[in-house]
C-alpha cells in the first residue's frame, strides 16, 4: 500500500525511481593515549589536506557549473579547516592531553558547534552546521571510513537523506539524481537553492522520510505540490507519468519564448529580469531570455575570501555583467551585509538581533571607506553599460540623502580625473522595511525606482524570522498586510512618474503573479530558472482584468482567503 507524505516544495519537477538511502555511517570514536604527539599531529594535518583537496575540488566544480556565488558555501568551509583558532586548539589537545587526533578532533569540534548553536544570530548557528559538516570529513579520513556520498551512483534514483549538505548537493549528478527528499530544512535552505540551479525535483522538511523508506523501494517526488509518494501503486505511477510528461512537454514550449518580451493578452509589457550573486550567473540568465538584471547581489564578491575585493576587481565584475547584458537595465545593490551575512575579516559586534541591526546601508555608511571603493568601481563600470544603483535596507530619507551624497562626491571625483561616468545611473533603494513603505510616496520625490526586497518586507511586517521552523507558518506572502504595503509603495511610485520591481522570491510566485501584475508592478526579478514559466503564465493572462481583483484581494482577511481567491480566479496558474 503507498504512503504518502507532505513536505515543503524545495525545486519543481516530478521524479519517479527507485530509493537510496544516503545515510552516513557512524563515526565511532575511541579514546586513546599515544606515545609519540608529533607523529599524531603529522596525521591530523595529513587527514585535513585530504579534507582540503576534496573541497577545492568540489568548489571548483560548483563554479564551473552553477556559478561563484554556490561556490562560495565551500569557500567558507575551506576556511573553518583554516581556522588556527579550531586547527591550533586541536592541534594542543593532542599534544597536551597525549591524545589521539579522533579525540581532540571531536571534542573541540564539538564545543565549538554548541557555542555556535547557542547564539542567537541565525547565521552564526548555521555555522555550526559548516563545522560539523567539515570535521566529519576530516574524521572520516583519521578513522579511514569512506564518507558516504551521491557522486558515485551509477543508477538513476530518488536521494533520501536526513539533511544534505552542502557538499552532497553539490556533487548531485543529474544523470543518475532523478530527485531528492529529506527530513529536515525549508525553500531558503542550502540544498534547495541548489536543488533549484540544477533544475532537480525535490521536497524538504519532511521530518520523517528517512525512517518510513526504510522498507520502500520506489518513490515518486512532486516538487510542485511537496508531495512524496512510497511505493506508488501503478494507477498512482501512471498519474505521475503522465503529469511529467506534460511538464516536459511545457518546458519544451517555454524554451519558445527565449527571445520573446513578456506581454500579456492586452499587450501589456512587463519586465521579466534575473537576481543573480556573481558574473558567472549570467550564462543562466541569458539561457532564460532574462530582460535584465533587477538584482546584483554584491556581498557574493567580498564573502568566501580572507580580506576585501580591491577597487579594481570589483570594477572588473560589475563592468563584466554590464557589457554582457548589452545595454539592458542591470540593478546593482550596494553590499549588503549583516544579518545572516557576515564576514570573516571584518569586525563586527555581536547583537542580540541581527537582522535589526548594524547591517546593510547602515554599516557602509559609518565605514565610508569600504562604501566609497564599491561606489567608484561602479561609477567606473557605467560606462559599459545600463547600470542602475540600488541602496539596501533603508529606513529614513536621511540615509538615502547621505548614501546619495557620498555617491555624487565620488562621482565629481572621478570627473575632475577625467575618469568616464555615465550620465544616464538611475539611483534607487530597497522597499524592505515596512517604514519605508509607509513613507514611499515621500520616498518617491527623491528616488528614480523602487525594488521590493520581500524575503525581508514579510518577516518585519509579521515579525517573524524567515529561518525560524517554529513562526514559519507567519511567512506569509499573500498576507494582506503585506499586499496593502506593497500595493502603497507600487500606487505611490506611480504618481510621480516612478518604476517599480521587486527582487524578492515573491516576484516569480505563480500565485502572487496575478496579483502584482493587478497592482501595475512594472518589474518582476526572480532566479533564472523561473523567468520562462512566469513569461507563459503572464502571457496568458489580461493586465486590466487582474486589475479589477485589486481592491477584492486588499480587502480579504487572510492569507488563506487571498490564495483560495486566486486560484478560484485564474484558472490558468502553474503550480
Amino acid at each position: 500500500m503507498s504512503q504518502k507524505i507532505v513536505g515543503v516544495k524545495a525545486s519543481a519537477g516530478i521524479a519517479i525511481g527507485k530509493v537510496f538511502l544516503l545515510a552516513n555511517p557512524k563515526l565511532a570514536i575511541t579514546t586513546m593515549s599515544i606515545e609519540d604527539p608529533q607523529a599524531e599531529v603529522q596525521r591530523f594535518h595529513d587527514a585535513l589536506a585530504k579534507a582540503k583537496a576534496d573541497l577545492e575540488g568540489i568548489a571548483s566544480h560548483v563554479e564551473k557549473e552553477m556559478g561563484a556565488d554556490k561556490a562560495d558555501i565551500f569557500k567558507a568551509h575551506l576556511l573553518v579547516l583554516e581556522d588556527p583558532e579550531l586547527v591550533d586548539t586541536i592541534q594542543g589537545k593532542i599534544v597536551s592531553d597525549r591524545v589521539n587526533a579522533e579525540s581532540a578532533l571531536d571534542e573541540v569540534s564539538q564545543g565549538f558547534i554548541q557555542l555556535f548553536e547557542q547564539m542567537d544570530n541565525e547565521y552564526m548557528r548555521e555555522r555550526a552546521a559548516d563545522i560539523r559538516d567539515v570535521t566529519k570529513r576530516v574524521l572520516s579520513y583519521l578513522l579511514g571510513v569512506e564518507f558516504a556520498t551521491p557522486a558515485h551512483l551509477t543508477e538513476e534514483v530518488i536521494v533520501v537523506a536526513e539533511d544534505l549538505t552542502p557538499s552532497d548537493t553539490a556533487q548531485l549528478d543529474r544523470r543518475y539524481v532523478k530527485g531528492f527528499v529529506t527530513d529536515i530544512g525549508g525553500r531558503t535552505s542550502h540544498s534547495a537553492i541548489m536543488a533549484r540551479s540544477l533544475e532537480i525535483p525535490a521536497v524538504v522538511g519532511t521530518r520523517e522520510i528517512t525512517r518510513l523508506t526504510a522498507a520502500s523501494s520506489t518513490a515518486i517526488v512532486d516538487g510542485h505540490e511537496g508531495i512524496v509518494i512510497l511505493d506508488p501503486t501503478d494507477e498512482e505511477i501512471a498519474f505521475y507519468q503522465r503529469k511529467q510528461k506534460e511538464y516536459d512537454e511545457e518546458k519544451t514550449e517555454l524554451l519558445k519564448l527565449v527571445h520573446q518580451k513578456t506581454v500579456t493578452t492586452d499587450q501589456q509589457h512587463v519586465e521579466l529580469a534575473a537576481n543573480i550573486g556573481s558574473p558567472q550567473d549570467l550564462a543562466g540568465v541569458l539561457a532564460n531570455g532574462a530582460e535584465g538584471v533587477g538584482l546584483f547581489r554584491t556581498e557574493f564578491l567580498y564573502m568566501g575570501r580572507e580580506n576585501f575585493p580591491t577597487e579594481e576587481e570589483q570594477y572588473l565584475a560589475y563592468q563584466q555583467v554590464l557589457a554582457q547584458m548589452e545595454g539592458k537595465p542591470v540593478v546593482i545593490r550596494t553590499l549588503d551585509i549583516g544579518g545572516d551575512k557576515q564576514l570573516s575579516y571584518l569586525d563586527m559586534p555581536e547583537e542580540l538581533n541581527p537582522f535589526l541591526g548594524f547591517r546593510a546601508i547602515r554599516l557602509c555608511l559609518d565605514n565610508q571607506e569600504l562604501f566609497r571603493t564599491q561606489l567608484r568601481a561602479l561609477l567606473r563600470a557605467s560606462v559599459s553599460g545600463n547600470l542602475k544603483i540600488m541602496f539596501p535596507m533603508i529606513a529614513t530619507l536621511e540615509e538615502f540623502r547621505e548614501a546619495k551624497s557620498i555617491l555624487e562626491e565620488e562621482k565629481r571625483g572621478l570627473l575632475e580625473k577625467g575618469i568616464a561616468v555615465s550620465e544616464q545611473i538611475e539611483v534607487g533603494i530597497m522597499i524592505e522595511i515596512p517604514a519605508a513603505a509607509m513613507m514611499a510616496d515621500q520616498f518617491a520625490n527623491e528616488v528614480d525606482f523602487f525594488s521590493i526586497g520581500t524575503n525581508d518586507l514579510i518577516q518585519y511586517t509579521m515579525a517573524a524570522d524567515r529561518m525560524n521552523e517554529r513562526v514559519a507558518y507567519l511567512y506569509q506572502p499573500y498576507h494582506p498586510a503585506v499586499l496593502r504595503l506593497i500595493h502603497l509603495v507600487i500606487k505611490a511610485a506611480h504618481e510621480k512618474g516612478k518604476w517599480v520591481g521587486m527582487c524578492g522570491e515573491m516576484a516569480g510566485d505563480p500565485i502572487a503573479i496575478p496579483i502584482l501584475l493587478g497592482m501595475g508592478l512594472d518589474e518582476f526579478s526572480m532566479s533564472a530558472v523561473s523567468i520562462l514559466p512566469a513569461r507563459g503564465q503572464l502571457g496568458r493572462m489580461s493586465k486590466e482584468e487582474a486589475a479589477k481583483h485589486t481592491t477584492t484581494i486588499l480587502s480579504m482577511s487572510s492569507s488563506q482567503q487571498v490564495e483560495e481567491f486566486v486560484r478560484r480566479t485564474f484558472h490558468q496558474l502553474d503550480n
